[in-house]
């Protein structure tokens, strides 16, 4: 168990999510999802997600604050976080709308993707993450 299980969601941001990601470096971070969808992520794992502001993966971040606030139409006693081990590898920073490889980087041979915070990515000025993975390069544990 980690000390900021504890916290909910008034912690404090992760103050790891203030600096970019280095390469091949394995990092804690949680996706926010309803408790139906985290019982076959357990039971099959994760599915991307087919569309997305970046793109084709699996959207996650650091801050554990930010992820308890999804799915966003969900009341809070249906929803649940994952959390999950990320083996980052090659990781590119997205930081601008209509960014040349925002939906695309994992055709470069980028496994994941960045939006750094307060980039005017993310409405909250917090940062996030798309993992690509496919079956034969795992990322996610």
């Amino acid at each position: 168990m980690w000390a900021e299980d504890d916290l909910g969601p008034t912690a404090p941001p992760c103050l790891e999510s203030y600096s970019a990601p280095e390469y091949y470096k394995v990092y804690r971070m949680y996706h926010g999802t309803s408790w139906e969808a985290a019982e076959q992520i357990f039971e099959k794992g994760f599915l991307q997600s087919c569309k997305g502001m970046l793109g084709r993966g699996v959207y996650l971040g650091r801050d554990l604050e930010k992820a308890s606030r999804y799915p966003l139409n969900l009341p809070d006693n249906q929803r649940m976080i994952v959390r999950v081990k990320v083996n980052v590898r090659r990781v590119i920073k997205i930081d601008r709308q209509r960014h040349p490889l925002q939906k695309t980087w994992h055709d470069d041979g980028y496994n994941t993707a960045w939006c750094p915070p307060n980039c005017g990515m993310v409405e909250s000025g917090l940062e996030e993450f798309c993992v690509w993975e496919d079956r034969t390069n795992k990322s996610l544990k």
